[in-house]
């Protein structure tokens, strides 16, 4: 991230600005264009939200006067405002990924089958994507980062998210030279696999937030999807199913994260975990073979190794998406992107017992939490993916709380946009065949 401050800074100079198009208006969408509104280089040009008075109340947080707002659902009146220094909220997300003065549009929806369709749509357009939809990445990223490739453009997580703070400290750890030896975050709350909308209501009320985010946030699976786009991005998988999950404090994590012959936990080394005290923060546990390299890291106060833990006290979620914007724009590079493929997958268990004619309502609600589970683990069991649920998803036959659900026990009753990439994904691993699919996607979907 270093230097960008100066590049926008330039860019601001030469009267220019990179604009955003920004799919979703909710508590990270608002933040983050208050924050780019105290930017240099750098606007939120377009929203889009079913709700238009989310769009305008945002607007006007961030310093924006009602006159220069504009609310509109036609592309030339869109393109017009721009061009006049305005901003425009509209209903359709269509209407901001086909702008063509937008340069980077950023997906803050939070919805896996709405997410899948903007970021198709925004490289269709030959327009950066910055998804903060991890949901949305973990089930069929490696796909639209392909087929961003493949069309000239940049496929990335968002700086701030957890995985992208986690990322910041892997890059560093790994371009010194550091062995790694498990990634991590820490979990904010205690798990609770039963926590549901209702259950979440006050703590969500609260927060100003929706209890099905923060009933995902309670039931682990936000967790499970954040450690799963580590997993893909860096290749390491969880140790156990569900990952460990111990308690402990930031000084304990060296000894945790050790192998089990070594006092640890760890079967292995290369995981992804997450630890019940140390929230809001990520951590990277490293270590060397060189005796110099442990006698300088005792001499910095940094343990007694072997093993040592790097620690990023904070994540600023959608304030620091910005960041991962610049970098698309400026130097065509992810901050956190699929780069190893579908390497762990997130799948979805019963909250309760389901029987025939259950409809499974999507992530944070009433009837599946996310567990993650190793890529092989998980395909050769047919395991759902957690992305895959919503209320088209019909069970049909019992299924155990606590079951991990199986393709063989649903059925899906009407196709959407994450279903038909997943398919195409599973049906396409072969790189030299990307643009066959690109083109492809482009006559299914067009």
């Amino acid at each position: 991230m270093l230097g960008l401050n100066y590049k926008l800074r330039e860019l601001e100079n030469l009267g220019r600005e990179i604009h955003v198009g920004l799919i979703g208006c909710g508590q990270m969408g608002r933040g983050m264009i208050s924050q780019i509104e105290n930017m240099k280089g750098m606007r939120v040009v377009a929203t889009a939200d079913l709700h238009t008075t989310l769009i305008e109340q945002a607007y006007m947080k961030a310093g924006i006067n009602k006159q220069s707002i504009v609310l509109t659902t036609q592309l030339e009146e869109a393109e017009k405002a721009i061009e006049q220094g305005k901003v425009v909220g509209t209903v359709y997300s269509e209407l901001v990924t086909s702008l063509p003065s937008v340069d980077v549009i950023v997906d803050a929806t939070g919805v896996p089958n709405l997410g899948a369709e903007i970021a198709w749509k925004a490289i269709l357009n030959k327009k950066h994507i910055v998804m903060l939809n991890v949901e949305a990445d973990v089930t069929v990223g490696p796909l639209l980062k392909q087929m961003a490739d493949a069309s000239g453009v940049i496929y990335t997580g968002s700086a701030g998210d957890e995985p992208g703070a986690v990322m910041e400290l892997y890059d560093f750890a790994d371009a010194i030279g550091f062995e790694i030896i498990a990634l991590g975050k820490g979990k904010n709350n205690p798990l609770n696999h039963e926590a549901n909308p209702s259950t979440a209501e006050v703590e969500a009320k609260l927060k100003g937030a929706s209890p099905k985010m923060i009933a995902s946030f309670q039931d682990g699976t936000k967790t499970m999807v954040e450690m799963n786009a580590v997993a893909n991005a860096t290749g390491f998988l969880p140790d156990v199913a569900g990952m460990h999950g111990p308690s402990g404090t930031v000084g304990e994590l060296p000894s945790l994260f050790q192998l089990k012959e070594q006092g640890g936990i760890l079967d292995g080394k290369g995981i992804v975990d997450y630890v019940n005290g140390v929230a809001p923060g990520v951590f990277a546990i490293i270590s060397s073979d060189k005796e110099e390299v442990h006698h300088e890291m005792n001499y910095l106060k940094m343990g007694d190794g072997p093993n040592y833990v790097l620690y990023r006290p904070y994540h600023l979620t959608s304030l620091e998406t910005p960041l991962s914007v610049a970098r698309a724009y400026f130097h065509k590079e992810a901050t956190i992107a699929p780069w190893k493929g579908l390497q762990a997958e997130t799948v979805a268990v019963a909250k309760k017992d389901l029987q025939p004619g259950d409809h499974l309502d999507g992530i944070g609600g009433y009837t599946v939490y996310g567990k993650l589970l190793s890529y092989n683990e998980a395909s050769t069991g047919s395991a759902l993916p957690i992305g895959l649920v919503d209320p088209n998803v019909v069970v049909t036959r019992p299924v155990r709380k606590g079951e991990i659900i199986t393709f063989d026990a649903i059925e899906q009753k009407k196709e959407s946009m994450i279903w038909k990439l997943r398919s195409i994904q599973m049906q396409s691993t072969d790189n030299k065949s990307v643009k066959n699919e690109f083109v492809k996607l482009k006559s299914i979907l067009v």
